[in-house]
């Protein structure tokens, strides 16, 4: 049953242990998770707080903002400039289609950058007056645990409040870090890249994941130079190896230098700009190195060992399946658990722990057929199973259903660059247990099949599905041709 809201100024809660606190919940981290935990904790009548720190588009142990990573230094921001740079691709293709472009197309690096930088203001705006609409009380500080019940702010002028509260739930993020080579100073990590003032000619990035290879993308289609480094022979580890292939190629074919199984091991100050060295000796000279090799949860400065919060080696805050820690009620929740770090996922946390905690509902995340996009151009986006995946836990042979086909603008534009859509179906029982596609509008598209693969879809829900036509979507219904069967290892191949 929903408790009374209290209002400021009322007397301090009497918690069901006869203790008395000042909050039902007192969030820290005023990110995705923090905000959606809040809210539906307040929606049940809880009395909350949450705190966080004063906003800046770059983070740092003392500075953040309403929105947190995802808003103000993450996916919006980041999906913006690839707006931007998926222009010059369109203004190449315009001209197909009887578009008459004369003479040099000029491109103002500082009018996107002030207009990204108003949108993060504006959300940041937003989620305040969400939270403040929601009867959350805000404060703007560092928080950290003093103990099971009490949280301590330290403010921007460095005075410190203490709050009592029957809950605490930590949604404090993770932060982009640096590899640890000689001249490690002279890089920069995604915060930095979304903001930089000048846009470079020459860039470099090591890493291979999924803001590596969408900063590879968005350099390059506003006009840079890109060489990207990464340790294994394709990008985009832990995906689809067969997407990944697709994927490496596209960049190339966008003109972006790979440089597989390639790490770097020194970088230094030239009159030139940042020299960088391989560990294969070879040397070249960038306006801007980008570290995109991981993030680090936000834990450091929360105190937590003193409380008796558990956290694993990188400091992640080790959770049951309901994001409660080794504290009964300190909770966590998104980046900072280090789960599947994606913002919807963290919502599913938050809203599951609000349930739980404060809506009479025992509710626990449900990571199944979770998707997800990578924002490269053209982008990649899965759900479910990939080939590789679905082969470790398989007990039947699988249907590996794929295909590659030129969309029908580019026909027309001439760009040689294919859209690759994929199914991985279990043979015996027909469902479908991943699918995933890269070209155009991939993420919009695969929201849907994540829809019919969490309602248990099979293969013949797929082939019985009419398709919208002229689309690409409709190739996900119309793959009638198997392309191949595969065996679990453990299992006696076939010759079908």
């Amino acid at each position: 049953m929903a408790r009374k809201m209290l209002k400021d100024g009322e007397a301090p809660l009497v918690a069901d242990d006869g203790g008395t606190y000042d909050y039902d919940l007192f969030v820290i981290g005023a990110g995705s998770g923090g905000v959606r935990g809040s809210r539906t904790a307040a929606g049940f009548g809880a009395k909350v707080a949450i705190c966080e720190l004063p906003f800046h588009p770059i983070s740092s142990e003392w500075l953040g903002g309403h929105g947190g990573t995802c808003v103000i230094r993450g996916c919006v921001p980041k999906k913006i400039l690839v707006y931007g740079a998926s222009f010059r691709g369109e203004f190449d293709d315009a001209k197909q289609f009887g578009w008459e472009i004369n003479g040099d197309i000029n491109y103002n690096w500082k009018k996107l950058l002030e207009n990204k930088t108003q949108e993060i203001v504006r959300l940041n705006g937003v989620y305040k007056r969400i939270l403040g609409g929601s009867g959350v009380t805000m404060i703007e500080g560092a928080g950290s645990i003093v103990d099971a019940h009490t949280v301590e702010v330290t403010q921007p002028d460095g005075s410190k409040q203490r709050h009592t509260t029957k809950h605490i739930l930590i949604a404090t993020g993770s932060r982009a870090t640096l590899v640890d080579i000689p001249g490690k100073e002279l890089a920069i990590t995604s915060d930095e890249a979304l903001s930089l003032e000048e846009l470079p000619k020459r860039a470099v990035i090591l890493g291979g994941g999924y803001i590596a290879v969408e900063f590879a993308s968005i350099w390059k289609g506003l006009g840079a130079e890109v060489d990207l480094f990464y340790r294994k022979e394709l990008p985009l580890r832990g995906f689809d190896d067969e997407m990944r292939t697709v994927v490496a190629s596209n960049l190339e074919g966008r003109g972006i230098r790979l440089h597989p199984g390639t790490n770097l091991t020194e970088l230094s100050k030239t009159a030139d700009g940042i020299k960088v060295v391989t560990d294969k000796g070879d040397e070249l000279i960038a306006d801007v190195v980008l570290f995109a090799t991981g993030r680090a949860p936000n834990s450091n400065r929360l105190n937590l060992e003193a409380v008796g919060v558990e956290v694993d080696q990188i400091g992640a805050i080790k959770v049951d399946e309901y994001s409660r820690t080794s504290v009964p009620n300190i909770w966590a929740v998104g980046d900072v658990t280090n789960r599947i770090n994606l913002t919807p996922v963290a919502l599913m946390e938050a809203t599951c722990f609000a349930k739980t905690v404060f809506g009479g509902q025992t509710v626990k995340p449900d990571y199944k057929d979770v998707p997800c996009a990578v924002f490269c151009i053209p982008p990649l986006s899965v759900v479910g199973l990939s080939e590789q995946e679905a082969l470790a836990e398989a007990n039947n042979d699988l249907l590996i259903y794929t295909s590659s086909f030129n969309p029908m603008k580019n026909s027309i534009s001439k760009r040689v660059e294919k859209s690759t859509m994929k199914l991985v179906v279990d043979a015996e029982t027909d469902k479908v247990l991943g699918a995933a596609m890269c070209g155009p509008d991939a993420a919009e598209i695969m929201q849907g099949i994540a829809v019919a693969l969490k309602a248990g879809a099979t293969k013949a829900t797929f082939d019985s599905t009419v398709g919208i036509h002229p689309s690409a979507a409709e190739e996900f219904v119309t793959m009638r041709t198997l392309t191949r069967r595969v065996s679990p290892p453990s299992k006696p191949k076939t010759n079908l």
